[in-house]
């Protein structure tokens, strides 16, 4: 990518999108462009296609979607559905109508089968059923992926798909109901190391896996693929480890400096046993995570500090 070239990055104001700015500015981009929800809705078509007109971007990474944790993808079945199919079929089809040079869409790891074997591997895409709590988000994902690879294989268009892992970081979602894993953790233990509750109830067993990246991790590998990964399959985006919900709450518990007991309930839903991205083909290009989980989790909980204030 030129340094002064127009790079679109829907979602800017997200974790994800956030994370990408900082990265590409510090890289020295000077032509970052950015909306936000209330400038521009992405579920609506005509407004994509007038901005897209008006601004003709030559790059776009396309990382705004309705997300959520376990209760919030369960809950709201049909707005992460409709949703996040308006905001992809609306960006991706007016990037290949402006003639993008590139354009970089960001799944999840969720698109994968429930049950699939792990590490999971880019190819085992579409081989069992999914995850039924978050089904029809993966979907909406797993459309994005097709999307792209049918405006490739049609027009010939340079788009590519990639698919993180868990993530957290710096402008996460702390919300009490709608938040991922990991931030709710933080904000659990540190509200109850302010009140002195004297223990603290986890949602399931406790036993499942999971593998998480850090943010800004991620924004660097979605800058090195940009400039080196031009194929017409998707690619994982992880550290290639994981560790259990229970491990991940007892290492959140010492950051935030909670000394309560832990409870967990496992009348409630686990979600998927485990999931680990197979990161091979990703290494391979030379590309590898920096900021390991206990970092990274003390420069959240020290973000989600500030933003308490």
């Amino acid at each position: 990518m030129e340094k002064n070239a127009k790079i679109y990055i829907a979602g800017h104001r997200g974790m994800v999108g956030s994370a990408i700015w900082r990265k590409l500015e510090d890289s020295g981009y000077t032509g970052l462009m950015g909306k936000t929800s209330a400038e521009l809705d992405l579920r609506d078509q005509q407004s994509v296609a007038e901005f897209f007109e008006h601004e003709k971007p030559d790059y776009v990474f396309l990382a705004a979607a309705k997300v959520g944790g376990i209760v919030a993808n369960n809950t709201y079945r049909a707005d992460f559905l409709y949703e996040n199919l308006a905001i992809q079929n609306n960006v991706i089809h007016q990037a290949y109508i402006q003639g993008v040079k590139k354009l970089m869409f960001l799944g999840s790891s969720c698109i994968y089968p429930k049950l699939a074997p792990q590490p999971l591997k880019e190819e085992y895409l579409l081989t069992g059923l999914l995850e039924p709590t978050n089904e029809p988000y993966a979907i909406a994902k797993i459309a994005g992926i097709k999307l792209c690879e049918a405006y490739r294989a049609q027009y010939d268009c340079n788009f590519i798909s990639v698919m993180p892992t868990n993530l957290y970081g710096y402008n996460d979602n702390y919300h009490p109901q709608n938040s991922h894993v990991l931030p709710a953790l933080i904000r659990r233990f540190h509200e109850a190391k302010v009140s002195g509750a004297p223990e603290v109830i986890i949602w399931g067993s406790g036993s499942p896996l999971r593998e998480f990246l850090f943010a800004d991790d991620l924004a660097e590998a979605c800058l090195f693929l940009m400039e080196n990964y031009h194929e017409p399959e998707l690619i994982n985006i992880g550290t290639g480890s994981d560790l259990s919900i229970r491990d991940l709450a007892l290492l959140i518990r010492d950051i935030v400096g909670y000394t309560g007991e832990l409870k967990f309930d496992s009348t409630k839903p686990d979600g998927t046993p485990r999931k680990l991205m197979d990161v091979s083909k990703l290494h391979s290009l030379g590309w590898r995570h920096t900021i390991e989980l206990s970092e990274g989790i003390a420069l959240a909980y020290s973000d989600f500090l500030k933003k308490q204030n």
